[in-house]
């Protein structure tokens, strides 16, 4: 067995893992505005990125104010709590409901847009309650 410590990642990698890791953080940050586009895989993302990359970015991330706790809960309990389940249910349901009632013009779009929002909304719900 060799004493050497392992090989830092390419320059090149860590880039590319770092831009990843910013631009899921981006994603996911505006999936808590837009309750269809999924906050808490993007933020996964994101720390895998930065756990691969940069010490420091995966620290800010998981020490983050709002971020940290909602990842740690997740990560180690895969669980949600009640607030977030809340706001994320009436976010879905909010702007989904606003979709198919005033925007949606399609029968097909209509019924797409209810099946995804009782898809998601069944995920958060499945989740336990920290």
């Amino acid at each position: 067995m060799s004493s050497e410590a392992p090989s830092p990642r390419p320059r090149l990698l860590r880039w590319l893992l770092v831009t990843a890791g910013m631009l899921s953080v981006s994603l996911g940050f505006v999936g808590v505005f837009v309750p269809i586009l999924p906050t808490t895989p993007f933020l996964l993302l994101a720390a895998a990125c930065f756990l691969r990359s940069s010490d420091r970015l995966y620290h800010w991330l998981m020490s983050h104010r709002v971020f940290g706790p909602y990842l740690q809960n997740y990560r180690e309990h895969r669980a949600l709590t009640l607030r977030a389940k809340v706001i994320t249910t009436v976010g879905i349901w909010v702007s989904i409901g606003y979709a198919v009632v005033f925007a949606a013009e399609s029968v097909a779009l209509r019924l797409a847009l209810l099946v995804i929002a009782c898809a998601v909304n069944a995920h958060i719900l499945r989740l336990k309650t920290v």
